[in-house]
């Protein structure tokens, strides 16, 4: 089985906005860059909300997310996993990121957005019920994933579930 870490997180200072993933998928360990996969939609999701080019080089797309306030990460920092498919987890491996500090170093984060439901209960279960201490305003809201696997879902539907995170 496959032990897979995650990347640090990307964020500035004073982001307010967080949106979590659950792990990195193949193409992206390989890439080193989050949603790296051609067929994943968070990319054109967030060129459409933030207005640039979602071809823009990954450096630069990053620097958008972040001019617009928005941190990007994923729950769990290590764990074993074959291939991509987060049903693969292997749940006793996952140890989660250090959100204690995350929320101490970036205390204007105040609403988390998952991309998708295994990263919102991953992060149930492995923060909030591993005891790690949360801001007391923290709005939580699960969005579609935008990964490819989630077919059930146009791109023009998933944008649409995803504005929410401008409001």
């Amino acid at each position: 089985m496959s032990h897979i870490q995650s990347f640090d997180c990307v964020a500035a200072p004073d982001a307010r906005i967080l949106i979590l993933g659950s792990i990195p998928g193949v193409k992206s360990l390989q890439e080193v860059q989050y949603y790296a996969h051609p067929r994943n939609s968070f990319w054109p999701i967030m060129a459409q909300l933030l207005d640039f080019a979602p071809a823009l080089p990954y450096a630069e797309r990053l620097d958008h997310l972040k001019r617009a306030g928005i941190a990007l990460w994923d729950v769990v920092h290590r764990c074993h996993r074959p291939g991509s498919l987060d049903q693969n987890i292997a749940g006793d491996s996952v140890e989660a990121n250090d959100f204690a500090t995350f929320f101490r170093e970036h205390p204007q984060v105040r609403a988390v957005f998952f991309n998708g439901g295994t990263a919102e209960t991953l992060f149930k279960r492995h923060v909030i019920r591993g005891g790690t201490p949360l801001p007391a305003t923290l709005r939580m809201n699960r969005l579609p994933s935008t990964s490819p696997a989630n077919a059930g879902l146009r791109l023009e539907q998933k944008l649409e579930h995803w504005r929410v995170i401008l409001k």
